[in-house]
């Protein structure tokens, strides 16, 4: 009951968006139930199959990813919240910084792109 009251009153503030909140559950539940499963199988090491064994490595390798991509969206959140609501107190005051919001705009967006290029390196590496 209190969590979902917390959560819920994060969600209505924009501190949490509903994607950010997707990858932060998924990172927590999913991705080290998948990686234990894959683990527990008593497989025979062979030279064919020695590079589809799931060890410790990929399991941290996915978290690690999962946490770069969620914090990363938390904090665009965050900033698009921010720059959003200070824009449009600009757009209405002065119409012309119409263009220069967006810029900020997507300047604060980006947050999320970097964390899901960082996600991308660190599951290719």
């Amino acid at each position: 009951m209190i969590k979902k009251l917390i959560i819920g009153s994060l969600i209505s503030k924009g501190i949490i968006s509903l994607g950010a909140l997707l990858v932060i559950i998924m990172t927590i539940f999913i991705v080290p139930a998948n990686v234990k499963a894959e683990s527990n199988e008593k497989a025979v090491m062979t030279a064919e199959n020695t590079d589809k064994q799931a060890t410790v490595g990929h399991g941290l390798k996915y978290i690690g990813a999962g946490i770069a991509v969620g914090i990363s969206a938390i904090a665009g959140g965050i900033a698009v919240a921010g720059v959003g609501s200070s824009a449009m107190g600009a757009i209405v005051e002065r119409p012309e910084l119409f263009g220069r919001s967006l810029i900020y705009m997507g300047l604060a967006e980006g947050i999320a792109i970097y964390g899901m290029v960082v996600a991308i390196l660190i599951l290719m590496g």
